[in-house]
């Protein structure tokens, strides 16, 4: 019995071991620093509409971001930490009422994280460095990639090139 505890007392710390390496590996990965800050704080900081989508998971009105427009080059980043998350050259006109990218600037740059609200299965797309909400992400883009980054315009911040 004791030998029994012996090797279970072992596999558990190798487990917890690789588990606590795997972690720090993903943390070491990002090219930035994790941004946490309170929901005070983000509340001074953002519009009460960036708020909504950031942090409180909100969906802003189809067909009313000023970005559905833009049509220069340049990034939009996340309005709410400045990390680049899409390239001008790589947005779409979807017909769905909200920016649509078929692909990130940089794929650590976004998280996805599955989102079960609404009686369906979605993806859901984050700012990697903020953890505000972006948007969502479906299947049914345009080559190269096939993937439709439907984001929200109020999560986003235009800078052109």
């Amino acid at each position: 019995m004791k030998n029994l505890i012996v090797l279970f007392a072992i596999t558990f710390s190798f487990i917890s071991c690789a588990q606590q390496k795997k972690e720090n590996e993903s943390n070491a990965a990002l090219p930035f620093e994790k941004i946490e800050k309170p929901e005070t704080e983000w509340e001074t900081q953002l519009t009460e509409l960036e708020y909504h989508v950031l942090r409180e998971k909100g969906t802003e009105r189809a067909f009313t971001s000023e970005l559905l427009k833009v049509k220069e080059e340049g990034t939009f980043v996340c309005a709410a930490c400045s990390l680049p998350l899409f390239s001008s050259e790589t947005k779409f006109k979807s017909g769905t009422g909200w920016p649509s990218f078929y692909e990130p600037i940089n794929e650590v740059n976004v998280a996805e994280e599955d989102d079960m609200s609404y009686g369906m299965v979605r993806t859901e797309v984050l700012c990697a460095r903020c953890d505000g909400h972006l948007g969502h992400v479906f299947p049914d883009g345009p080559k190269p990639t096939g993937q439709r980054y439907c984001i929200n315009g109020a999560a986003l911040k235009f800078e052109k090139k």
